[in-house]
């Protein structure tokens, strides 16, 4: 599914492993949303991770997000990844699950930059210089 799923040429993907990591991904959200709005080529996507244990809430825990999100493009790019979370952690070299991880991934799945915690000015110019760079 990751990263066929992915609509664009380059692609940020946050990904969060606690509900009250939802701050740390809003705190991005408004540049992505900017770049993204200037860059055909460019989406971004939040992944929150669920472990194994609460796959047989999907539906529910799935109809809670979609109640409290309503919003239909914000609903587009979350892509919720439930089960064995170190499946996702581990190729991708995520240790710390205390903050979010950041990654900029192309269309075929390279990563080309990855990074943690909430949004930081000289972290997003970094960003946007892995964008320019791989446009």
């Amino acid at each position: 599914m990751l990263p066929s799923a992915f609509e664009g040429r380059l692609n940020a993907v946050i990904v969060a492993f606690r509900r009250e990591h939802q701050s740390l991904v809003d705190s991005w959200v408004p540049w992505l949303e900017r770049y993204a709005a200037s860059n055909p080529d460019f989406r971004f996507y939040e992944i929150p991770t669920i472990g194994r244990m609460w796959a047989p809430f999907r539906n529910f825990i799935d109809g809670g997000m979609a109640a409290s999100i309503k919003v239909p493009h914000i609903l587009q790019r979350t892509l919720t990844v439930y089960g064995d979370v170190s499946r996702l952690t581990t190729p991708l070299g995520i240790i710390d699950r205390s903050t979010i991880a950041l990654f900029i991934v192309d269309h075929a799945g390279t990563v080309l930059w990855s990074g943690a915690g909430g949004f930081d000015a000289t972290v997003a110019h970094r960003i946007e210089t892995v964008l320019i760079n791989a446009g």
